[in-house]
């Protein structure tokens, strides 16, 4: 929003004193964001004046249209003769005002004017356009074409209101009051301690039988319509220098004198207003949704296909304004036209105002839903004051009847639904609460009245929040508005303590420690957002009954084609890689760490938590009970080379096994016993998909799985080929771990190595044998590793040899050959329990 400060003095007794940057950090103190302070006019220097066109010569033999033109400044030059000039503009004729910049005079942009040859003539100044002022488009095209009461000579500096500044003020959602020289006025007033003249306090009419007839079909998407009827305007009024001025400074484009009233109207109060020409509507004016295959053309000449859920404004043809949002182009105010032979200006006549209040919901969807963003959406979607329509309208009448020489007609129509003040109890303690500041009663009081609320009670009180206020409506906001009255900068600052002896949770420090590792590894983390798309399930190969596929929907999605929270973390990892292989970056390992979101079995709406409090624990577990359960996984992609060639050796790609490895680095940070076998799930390539479990109370536990992906998946995601993944859930790893980390100890007694062949079913994976040892060897195993895998005709069909070599040390003695064969025998007995295994040659 941007405000002028001449503008905002207008309803303030702002000190003579004051500047824009004065007022800007009064206004930031009460919670504004005013982001700058725009000089305009700065640097500016005349004698820049109102002058006359007395000829003008079209010079010839040059590539553009060129003119040399004398132009009666007055005595403004000195000498009362007229000025030399040569312009390239052509919007203009003999006889026409304009404003002439003289030598000696400083454009904006420091640029100095002075006399200088140039084709072929001697220039002495320059005819002003709007953009060589700094007062931006006014949609002539060309030079300022001044109307003709204007006397040569006159200051054009201060007829043109070019010094000025303009406060520009980023409003947030709820403060829809401020998008207005009404709200931002009021706020004014507040910081400065003055009153206000508000210029929404107008003498309206009542409304009576013989208006123009508006049928409201939707009471709750429209609540207040007030149509007003102006007739007899003169086509050929223009708007006043000092509109159209205002008009630009706030950021708009002056365009004809009816549209830029209701404009300027609407900047003034917030209420955005509508001019409809009279001959062109046909019948009552109606408001109600769209029927299905209707279609508008908007002012911005695009047609538009109505959904069902858009507000429209109608006559007995069907849609003629997109409700809140943009007028149709079948009721456009006509521009005015000579008509050539009979010299008759022609244009619009006689308008029908509306001043509405739509539902902001219904504004913002329709708004988004066309792409198409106006000022007047802007507001409604913000909210605006419903009980401003009926002056917005009556503002508009009697600048048109001022400045267009129209006559008001007396019928005056106003469709109300009935709606009652919205009222707040609030204890009058509360704000002190929230903001740990002893403000007192009479402060609380004082300040709620100050913003427009009606306060009654002694300790309760029992506030009715005023109609341009929407966003008032708990306790908690009306306590913040005492607060931001009373200052943020005077609220203690206060630092928390903790208590001691509290640091990272053992979760936290597994997470750190496995980012840790993966980089040191050689990964590179990537954070994705949470956020996809229920076709990626399809695309990774996911089966119909996967729990993967049960995901949290968003009710308002940032994005249309994400609404769903993830499930696993491989859609956003893969896309991250297929990004940086599309760019030239072919050898990548990435990974993340994050949370995934598994919807339970209950679901429903969480409580809102209170602020003014700690929460009880029963509202914490009715919170807790409705959110989905939200473990940390960690995952890795990789893609091209593992090992880079070079001289030392030809490299070689990634392939599953870097995956596997990957998975054991994380187990080995937690502590945590990892079982790799065969396994086959979604997007891995079923023969190259190591499924990964722990053991969690006794029981094996499925946590992951790593491999290569499947070629259907790396075509889908548009993958490099070979590109290997791994996700687990870093939870129940941690789960799985035995606590703290020990640092290992390095023994100075020598090591006892004993070989173990076993014979198991071909199905038995290695790893489970490898799991069953390490458990019977018991606390002298120093390490397990397997060294030869056997199948033949040695070991029978459907068998084969599994051959580990037993590392045996102790921390305090050498071992003994009985010490070293009783732990061996003992961990080849736990393996045959549970898998079958039987020595070799046995």
């Amino acid at each position: 929003m941007r405000v002028p400060l001449s503008w905002l003095r207008e309803y303030v007794d702002l000190p003579a004193t004051e500047t824009g940057r004065d007022v800007q950090a009064k206004l930031v103190s009460a919670g504004l964001e005013v982001e700058t302070v725009e000089q305009l006019g700065a640097g500016l220097k005349g004698p820049l004046v109102v002058g006359q066109v007395l000829t003008i010569e079209e010079l010839e033999g040059f590539k553009k249209p060129i003119r040399f033109c004398t132009v009666d400044v007055g005595t403004a030059n000195g000498t009362g003769e007229p000025q030399e000039i040569v312009c390239g503009a052509r919007n203009f004729q003999v006889g026409d005002k304009v404003v002439v910049v003289l030598p000696g005079a400083v454009l904006p942009g420091d640029f100095a004017i002075a006399a200088r040859q140039t084709y072929g003539k001697t220039s002495h100044g320059m005819i002003c356009s709007g953009d060589e002022l700094g007062m931006g488009d006014d949609g002539s095209g060309g030079i300022i074409v001044l109307p003709p009461e204007h006397e040569v000579g006159t200051d054009a500096i201060a007829l043109l209101e070019l010094v000025d500044e303009v406060l520009d003020i980023a409003v947030t959602a709820n403060r829809g009051d401020c998008l207005s020289l009404r709200g931002v006025a009021r706020e004014t007033a507040i910081a400065y301690g003055l009153p206000l003249r508000d210029p929404a306090l107008l003498d309206v009419p009542a409304p009576n039988s013989y208006g123009y007839q508006v049928k409201i079909a939707d009471p709750i998407g429209c609540d207040r319509f007030t149509a007003r009827t102006v007739v007899g305007l003169d086509p050929e009024a223009r708007s006043p220098i000092w509109l159209q001025r205002r008009l630009q400074k706030a950021g708009m484009r002056p365009i004809s004198l009816a549209v830029d009233v209701t404009n300027y109207v609407m900047i003034e109060l917030g209420q955005p207003l509508h001019a409809y020409d009279r001959s062109l509507v046909d019948g009552p004016i109606g408001v109600r949704r769209a029927e299905p295959g209707e279609v508008i053309t908007t002012l911005d000449g695009v047609k538009r296909k109505l959904d069902a859920a858009d507000l429209v404004i109608t006559d007995n043809r069907g849609p003629i304004g997109l409700a809140g949002v943009m007028g149709g182009a079948n009721t456009e105010i006509a521009d005015s036209v000579t008509d050539p032979e009979t010299g008759q200006v022609r244009g619009t006549t006689e308008v029908v105002i509306e001043a509405a209040h739509f539902d902001a919901v219904a504004i913002a969807r329709t708004a988004r839903r066309h792409k198409l963003t106006s000022e007047a959406s802007k507001r409604f979607e913000r909210g605006v004051d419903p009980q401003a329509a009926s002056a917005a309208a009556q503002r508009t009448v009697d600048l048109l009847v001022l400045l267009a020489g129209g006559t008001a007609e007396a019928g005056v129509t106003e469709v109300i639904a009935p709606s009652a003040p919205r009222t707040v109890s609030i204890p009058a303690d509360h704000p002190d609460k929230v903001a740990g500041v002893d403000y007192g009663r009479e402060t609380v009081v004082r300040r709620l009245q100050e913003i427009g609320c009606d306060v009654y009670g002694q300790d309760e009180l029992v506030v009715t929040v005023p109609s341009w206020r929407p966003d008032l409506t708990e306790p908690n906001d009306l306590a913040e508005e005492v607060i931001r009255l009373e200052g943020y900068e005077n609220l203690p600052s206060t630092l928390p303590k903790p208590p001691a002896g509290r640091g990272l949770t053992e979760r936290q420090r597994l997470h750190r420690r496995a980012g840790r590792a993966l980089a040191g590894a050689g990964y590179v983390e990537a954070l994705a957002y949470p956020f996809v798309s229920e076709q990626v399930f399809d695309q990774l190969g996911l089966d119909k009954d996967d729990p993967a596929r049960r995901v949290v929907k968003l009710a308002n999605p940032l994005n249309d084609e994400e609404p769903a929270l993830r499930t696993t973390l491989l859609p956003g990892l893969l896309a991250t890689l297929r990004r940086n292989d599309g760019r030239g970056s072919h050898d990548l390992a990435l990974f993340e760490t994050g949370l995934v979101f598994l919807p339970g079995e209950r679901q429903g709406a969480a409580v809102r938590l209170p602020v003014d409090r700690r929460p009880t624990d029963e509202e914490i577990a009715a919170l807790d009970a409705v959110l989905p359960a939200q473990p940390r996984h960690a995952a890795v992609v990789l893609a091209g080379a593992r090992e880079q060639a070079g001289w030392w050796g030809k490299g070689r790609p990634a392939d599953w096994a870097d995956a596997v490895e990957a998975a054991r680095t994380l187990a080995r940070e937690a502590g945590a016993e990892l079982i790799v076998q065969n396994g086959q799930y979604g997007p891995w390539h079923p023969g190259r998909c190591a499924e990964l479990a722990v053991v969690i109370d006794s029981e094996i536990v499925v946590i992951g799985h790593a491999g290569e992906l499947h070629p259907r998946v790396v075509k889908a995601l548009s993958l490099p080929e070979r590109t290997c993944a791994m996700e687990l859930d870093l939870d129940a790893l941690g789960k799985a771990g035995e606590g703290a980390l020990a640092a290992p100890r390095i023994s100075t007694f020598p090591v006892a190595t004993q070989d173990v062949a076993l014979v198991v079913d071909t199905e038995v994976p290695a790893a489970v044998v490898e799991y069953f040892l390490r458990g019977g060897a018991g606390e002298l195993l120093e390490s397990i590793r397997l060294f030869d895998v056997y199948t033949g005709e040695q070991v029978g069909e459907g068998k084969k040899s599994l051959a580990y070599a037993l590392r045996f040390r102790a921390a305090d003695r050498t071992l003994t050959v009985e010490e070293a064969s009783a732990a061996r025998d003992a961990a080849v007995a736990l393996a045959a329990e549970h898998t079958g295994a039987v020595l070799r040659g046995a």
